[in-house]
């Protein structure tokens, strides 16, 4: 979560993607902090714009996508590498959770990005070895 703070002073999340994270149950953490935090916001699409939709990723990376698409200028947070092509071929800027280490670790908010990547392949994040030598090159790991 603070890592996404770092990106933006405030962070919407579609109706889907709260849906997904509502149903980790009331005592998951990123449920409470989309209840409980004042820069998480909900927000709901009108409709998807056919251009996302005939991608058929899921709901979440839908609507992410759709409301991007809606809000020129707004960069989508994903990770799903359908949704990274889709948003590519769209004109979408996008970031995911390694570009919002790289991004922490360039600010000096984190002292190494090596040991939050770590973390994150443990709790079950797909990262490749060459993605992760790629990444942490970046920032001179």
């Amino acid at each position: 979560m603070e890592l996404l703070k770092l990106a933006a002073t405030r962070v919407l999340v579609p109706g889907a993607v709260a849906s997904e994270i509502e149903a980790y149950g009331e005592a998951d953490p990123t449920a409470l902090a989309l209840r409980n935090t004042d820069w998480l916001e909900s927000v709901d699409l009108d409709a998807v714009p056919l251009e996302v939709a005939r991608w058929d990723l899921g709901r979440g990376e839908t609507e992410v996508l759709a409301w991007a698409l809606a809000h020129p200028g707004t960069e989508a947070i994903v990770d799903d590498l359908g949704a990274r092509r889709c948003a590519a071929t769209l004109g979408i800027p996008v970031r995911g959770t390694v570009g919002l280490v790289l991004f922490a670790k360039k600010l000096g908010q984190l002292p190494a990005a090596r040991p939050v990547l770590d973390q994150l392949r443990d709790a079950g994040m797909y990262l490749s070895d060459h993605v992760m030598k790629s990444a942490l090159a970046l920032v001179d790991e």
